[in-house]
């Protein structure tokens, strides 16, 4: 069982750099991106995670909270 467990994690952390690398060159290109738009454009459930590590890695990443409908989500850019 643990075994499966860390293969699992070790598969997720082998998607993770090119989808974060992904979001880092669409962000450094001066766009802004939302977790739904980085679900449509590259299958990222887990944005938050993927700015976290560019932000560990010493990205000035900005965080603007949008409501729109009543519902409140996130808008990350440079």
């Amino acid at each position: 069982m643990q075994l499966a467990i860390l293969q699992n994690q070790e598969n997720n952390m082998n998607t993770h750099p090119s989808t974060t690398k992904k979001i880092e060159k669409w962000l450094i290109r001066g766009h802004k991106i939302t977790p739904l738009q980085a679900l449509r454009k590259w299958g990222c459930m887990r944005l938050a995670a993927r700015i976290a590590e560019l932000r560990a890695r010493g990205m000035d990443i900005k965080t603007k909270s949008i409501t729109q409908n009543g519902k409140t989500y996130a808008q990350y850019s440079l």
